[in-house]
């Protein structure tokens, strides 16, 4: 089952968060039928987003991810709730895969350099918190780590990583850490920081080798005295449902509604995030209006009797 944990040096100098999404961007794999570099960028933004979601204080806050680059792959999106849960589509699924001469997926080119990373945090209530940031480099992390040093001003450091079978081209694992300073860490904090990450592997070569999301926070973390301040299972979780759709539906006039079934007199509408078909005939159509109209007509007697 994936986790996410979050950590806080025990001198309030240091936050870190460290992510196992490994079942995650696999249902993400086989739900969207992704190409290896779609599996890898969106995989890298499953966890980012994922860690930044669980980041929320509100109980029925949301964040949500856009990365708009000119790359083959078009835009690549993610949605988290407060607990980390999460899901997220490509605009080509069947984005061609290049390699580095390292033999590592080059992310960017499916991405594109050129580009925005859109960041909207909406709290469950008042106007939502809207960050806009151009891409630096397509491969998702250090994006991430420019939005939060630019549009927030924390300086943060952000390691992503989805490793792919190379002969099946499934996913085998994919995990994120995520490292900010907070206000008031001294400059040996920094610097003992830094050395700690100069010699840290990826983060998919630490959870190859066995090793715990703790384990992965606390190396990250070497030392600095660590508390865990939470950590909980964490989903692929779409929260689409047929209500939605036919609340969607309400807010429509009579005559578009009827407007939008086709030749086969049905309105096939299909979720971005999980593929599932719902399907409304006339008859679904011709209910959904009668029950919008008759809670109108019941709000408009209530406003003329008060």
């Amino acid at each position: 089952m994936d986790k996410i944990i979050r950590c806080i040096t025990s001198d309030g100098a240091v936050m870190a968060s460290a992510i196992d999404a490994s079942d995650i961007v696999f249902k993400a794999q086989k739900i969207h039928g992704l190409s290896r570099s779609a599996t890898a960028a969106l995989g890298r933004l499953l966890c980012a987003t994922s860690m930044m979601g669980a980041m929320l204080k509100q109980k029925d806050a949301s964040i949500n991810l856009r990365v708009s680059g000119d790359g083959e792959l078009g835009p690549v999106i993610a949605v988290a709730d407060s607990k980390g849960n999460v899901r997220g589509y490509v605009g080509n699924a069947n984005c061609p895969t290049e390699y580095y001469n390292n033999g590592k997926i080059n992310v960017s080119k499916a991405v594109g350099k050129n580009g925005v990373l859109n960041v909207m945090r909406d709290y469950g209530s008042g106007d939502p918190y809207i960050g806009q940031v151009e891409l630096v480099s397509g491969e998702i992390a250090e994006d991430i780590t420019n939005y939060f040093a630019t549009s927030e001003q924390i300086p943060t450091v952000c390691a992503l990583g989805v490793l792919i079978n190379k002969e099946d081209g499934e996913v085998m694992l994919a995990g994120g850490l995520l490292i900010q300073l907070l206000p008031g860490a001294f400059e040996d904090t920094i610097e003992k920081l830094e050395k700690n990450l100069e010699t840290l592997e990826p983060v998919t070569t630490m959870l190859a080798k066995g090793m715990s999301i703790l384990d992965i926070c606390k190396t990250a973390l070497a030392g600095f005295e660590v508390e865990v301040l939470d950590e909980y299972p964490v989903k692929y979780v779409c929260t689409c449902s047929r209500e939605k759709l036919e609340r969607l539906f309400c807010t429509m006039s009579d005559d578009e509604i009827r407007a939008m079934p086709d030749d086969n007199g049905r309105v096939v509408a299909n979720c971005h995030f999980c593929n599932k078909k719902y399907i409304f005939n006339k008859e679904d159509l011709e209910k959904i209006i009668k029950e919008k109209n008759s809670k109108d007509n019941t709000s408009k007697d209530k406003k003329s009797k008060e």
